[in-house]
């Protein structure tokens, strides 16, 4: 059964928390310029009462403003404090989509004839993502039982944010392009799609962890008996790299973001509780195979950077009786060796991301593309002070029972924002006080 495109519908749940409209707007912009057609999409634009005022105004300001557009528009606001929720994403689009449930049951609308993507409120889709996305919904008779997984680059403000951030995100984007090649080991990350009729049998998503993509996946597969499937689409969706209004700020919030990415090794207990019990459902080894999966790469992600830029000193400074050892003489030749062949794909990477880079804004020079690739002498620093640490304070956080039961927003800011408010600091008369 291959139902007929004029009888589907997209809906697209934009998540927000107190982001201002300048962040806001150029994605909802996106949105309306994509190539599907508008009158069979839905936008549920979900709001946390918890971001404030400013954000309610802000929702009824895009309403107004874009709702003509679409088939519909629509502001969810998500009440604070609800029972049963962590506070983080999971609790907000989970509410929107019970909402939207019920407005396809007014409207008379099959969960069946809709799919439902979630993106953040500054992500923007490639203009054929929504084509796209329908394609593969049809063709693929299995269509209950897949994600619908784009690939997320972080290119939206990439020249304005400093070089770690530039080195991270790139690296970031290039982790994403490989992992669409990859489908065994291909996982739900941010913007995904899955559908409505899905999404009601599984009573939507976590509300109880701050990392709701990734372990929807697991989710889904326990759900489904193992009978499920994250499938690539390779088209991309662009997403902000981190830009706080000042550099130190910046350098944090890109640090909590990747603890907060990293914490999704809460899942290998998770996975591993229901991966050896007789009520898993799912076909074991499989499952195991996947558990595994699981445990290497949070494993890896951790360790591996360390490793390659101090493992092989380690044994010569840790054991003395090493010191008799030829093969501990020669681990760090060995070592060396393989950083040298890593190093060529470094050099292509870096080649390579210019390709895909946004064209440069003009209120930089051309000097700016010397730093683009400068900025690469970075990468051990911020593969062990980024990748690594951030990965090991997830970890510690879940072995001493501190567990992260909130969702650390990034900040998201604009360079024009951050240019006017530096603007008004300096305009602001100095108060000097007496003694």
């Amino acid at each position: 059964f291959f139902p007929k495109a004029s009888d589907l519908y997209n809906a697209l749940i934009m998540p927000a928390y107190n982001e201002s409209i300048e962040v806001i707007e150029p994605a909802l912009k996106s949105v309306v310029d994509t190539t599907y057609d508008k009158k069979h999409l839905i936008i549920v634009f979900a709001y946390e009462e918890r971001g404030g005022a400013g954000i309610e105004e802000t929702a009824k300001t895009l309403r107004d403003k874009y709702g003509k557009y679409f088939h519909s528009f629509h502001i969810v606001k998500h009440p604070k404090d609800l029972p049963n929720e962590v506070i983080g994403k999971g609790g907000n689009i989970t509410y929107a989509g019970k909402w939207l449930k019920k407005y396809l049951e007014e409207q008379k609308i099959a969960f069946s004839n809709v799919i439902v993507t979630t993106m953040d409120c500054d992500n923007k889709p490639h203009k054929y993502y929504f084509d796209y996305l329908t394609y593969e919904y049809i063709v693929h008779e299995n269509r209950k039982h897949l994600s619908y997984q784009p690939i997320s680059l972080f290119t939206n403000n990439i020249w304005d944010v400093p070089a770690p951030m530039r080195v991270l995100a790139t690296g970031n984007s290039f982790w994403n392009i490989i992992s669409s090649m990859r489908p065994y080991l291909l996982r739900n990350f941010a913007s995904h799609a899955q559908p409505m009729d899905a999404l009601v049998e599984m009573n939507f998503w976590s509300t109880r962890t701050i990392v709701e993509d990734g372990h929807q996946y697991w989710r889904s597969y326990f759900h489904f008996k193992g009978d499920y499937a994250v499938l690539p689409m390779y088209v991309p969706i662009y997403q902000d790299a981190v830009l706080g209004n000042t550099y130190i700020k910046t350098l944090k919030a890109q640090f909590i973001q990747l603890r907060r990415w990293s914490y999704g090794s809460s899942d290998v207990a998770y996975v591993g509780n229901i991966v050896f019990s007789r009520n898993r459902g799912a076909p074991f080894w499989p499952s195991f195979t996947r558990f595994i999966r699981l445990l290497e790469g949070h494993v890896t992600l951790a360790s591996v950077s360390v490793m390659v830029a101090f493992g092989g000193w380690m044994p010569l400074l840790l054991n003395r009786e090493a010191a008799r050892s030829v093969v501990a003489h020669q681990l760090p030749d060995t070592v060396s060796f393989l950083q040298q062949i890593a190093m060529i794909g470094l050099v292509v990477s870096i080649f390579t991301s210019f390709r895909f880079l946004p064209p440069r804004p003009e209120r930089y020079k051309c000097r700016r593309n010397i730093l683009m690739l400068l900025q690469w002498v970075l990468m051990p620093v911020t593969s062990i002070l980024y990748s690594s640490m951030s990965a090991y304070n997830a970890h510690t956080h879940l072995i001493l029972g501190k567990y992260l039961d909130k969702f650390d927003v990034t900040e998201k800011t604009t360079i024009d924002m951050n240019d006017q408010e530096r603007q008004n600091k300096k305009k602001s008369p100095r108060v000097f006080k007496g003694r």
